[in-house]
């Protein structure tokens, strides 16, 4: 499977197409819906999510509430255009560090880095959360379930504390980042491969969870702490009973890029948001002088909004080796595809 975004941060709509989905799919058109909204929530959260109540609405690739085989087209409007269109909005021409603004201007010959922070602005992850959200529900067919869990805000791990945390940082102008846990359920061993590097299911998991703004670092499993251990405390011992099993899983249900059957879990480490309402020192790129950065209007804190686009992108990639092993023009092709497999690996 694979997909394309395309859309502006303030431009009409964002839109999504996927192609590679089996026929036969139900769309739960209030089941995405719902994962939109999840991603608008959090406490931190800026002035665009009283704006926006983001829906998606299905272009093709659907009929009677099936996929048909074909592309899957999905927009979702930016409420927020209305206010923007026809207005003559100025030059951003002070850029901010951290974000894409100075380099993508200089790739791209852009005189106004408007037109790279509209693209880069993490407004996009909606459209990826609509294409996760289409994934889920292909995964629910094989009983995977993909969930987060946020774990630090701020360097805070007590979660009661947070929002006092957040209310501190937003008063200095200054903007929090965080830890996230992904964790999938009901993944059989054998998605991913060991016979070549771009086919490792740890490295697409990675690929994927990178790909979202501001994360900086990605672990499996034990992760960083790994490297700090001797073998013998890192290793998930083996036994049997019946089957195949392990009392720990330090590998995070992943070991030679290969799921194990254990719970696949990951932790994404999320970089404070680079626009600050009282920004950092700058360089104009008429002028060459010093100046402040631009502030565009922005979320003191994200990490809430990001665990539901790591979920998105995350089911994704899952989905997508589902298809590769078990996959089949129509769900019922792939349904019993895995069947004939999980059959099959209960002799070992």
């Amino acid at each position: 499977m694979r997909y394309l975004t395309s859309g502006e941060t303030h431009g009409e709509a964002l839109v999504a197409i996927i192609e590679g989905l089996p026929s036969n799919l139900f769309i739960d058109v209030d089941f995405i819906n719902n994962e939109l909204k999840r991603r608008q929530s959090g406490y931190g959260r800026g002035g665009r999510m009283s704006i926006e109540s983001d829906a998606v609405h299905i272009l093709g690739g659907v009929r009677n509430n099936l996929t048909i085989g074909a592309p899957l087209s999905i927009l979702i409007r930016n409420l927020d255009y209305e206010n923007w269109k026809g207005k003559d909005v100025p030059r951003v021409t002070r850029p901010r560090p951290g974000h894409a603004d100075l380099s993508g201007a200089i790739k791209y010959d852009l005189k106004d880095m408007r037109d790279v922070l509209e693209r880069a602005s993490a407004r996009e992850t909606a459209a990826r959360v609509s294409v996760g959200a289409v994934a889920k529900l292909l995964l629910k067919n094989f009983g995977i379930v993909v969930k987060s869990d946020i774990l630090e805000i701020g360097g805070e791990k007590d979660k009661e504390k947070w929002p006092a945390l957040i209310d501190e940082v937003k008063n200095e102008g200054d903007t929090l980042g965080g830890v996230i846990e992904i964790t999938i359920d009901g993944v059989p061993i054998g998605l991913g491969s060991h016979v070549q590097w771009d086919r490792k299911l740890d490295a697409l998991l990675s690929y994927s969870v990178m790909s979202v703004q501001a994360i900086k670092g990605v672990e499996i499993g034990m992760g960083f702490m790994a490297a700090k251990q001797k073998g013998s405390s890192v290793h998930d011992e083996i036994f049997y009973d019946g089957h195949f099993y392990r009392k720990t899983n330090n590998a995070g249900g992943i070991e030679g890029g290969i799921s194990n059957g254990m719970p696949i879990v990951l932790r994404a480490y999320m970089k404070p948001i680079p626009t600050l309402r009282k920004p950092l020192s700058s360089v104009d790129i008429d002028s060459k002088e010093e100046v402040k950065a631009t502030y565009e209007r922005s979320d003191v804190t994200a990490v809430e909004a990001a665990a539901v686009v790591l979920e998105a992108v995350c089911a994704w990639t899952i989905a997508d080796e589902v298809t590769k092993k078990f996959g089949g023009d129509s769900l019922q092709d792939m349904v019993e595809n895995f069947n004939m497999y999980m059959k099959r690996i209960e002799k070992y």
